[in-house]
């Protein structure tokens, strides 16, 4: 489980693409503190840590996750958000995250408003129905509130902070970002026989 609550900004540094490709990621954590099999979150993907080194460590990704995830698009380069999993005890600043990516949606405006950048994402129409007003989602792995609704698009406000922090800062029109809607209404919609697809 995750909370939302990005602590650090990796970068892909390698990709051996045969079979489930393998990606490693440079990091700022303290990788001789990640045990072999560890879960982290990558821009809201919960990925399975293979190997570690000084400053990098290793995952594998599946064909499923390819398919359903913007992992198809990373490249050498490609700018990650991480988060490692909670741990009991640890303070729950989001919201709970599972990191298990519910769609892929598409940054169709941004703007400045302020000191901030207001985003308005387009969502799947499987997904229209689970997004709330002033309910919790996670973008590319963020835990952030969304400020309004309108079909199937929904607009949030990512502060000076959240954009010097995540990969907001540089993120652009045309985009697509990972969503993982709120876990209540992933039950709800089960609740009343709408899954997922």
């Amino acid at each position: 489980m995750f909370t939302g609550i990005i602590t650090d900004v990796g970068r892909v540094l390698a990709i051996e693409p045969d079979g489930d490709p393998r990606y490693r990621i440079g990091t700022r954590y303290d990788t001789g503190g990640i045990a072999l099999g560890a879960s982290i979150a990558h821009s809201g993907v919960c990925l399975t840590v293979i190997a570690t080194g000084p400053g990098w460590f290793d995952v594998q990704v599946s064909a499923e996750t390819l398919g359903l995830t913007t992992v198809r698009h990373w490249q050498v380069g490609t700018r990650i958000n991480l988060e490692r999993a909670l741990k009991v005890g640890d303070e729950l600043g989001g919201h709970i995250v599972s990191g298990h990516v519910d769609g892929i949606g598409r940054i169709v405006e941004r703007r400045p408003e302020q000191d901030s950048v207001r985003f308005v994402i387009e969502v799947p129409p499987a997904l229209e129905r689970l997004v709330a007003r002033k309910g919790s989602i996670a973008i590319d792995g963020v835990s952030l509130t969304v400020n309004e609704v309108e079909g199937r698009r929904f607009g949030i406000n990512i502060i000076p902070h959240t954009q010097q922090e995540t990969t907001f800062g540089t993120a652009e029109i045309g985009q697509e970002v990972n969503l993982e809607v709120d876990m209540l209404a992933r039950y709800v919609a089960r609740l009343l026989g709408k899954d997922l697809p």
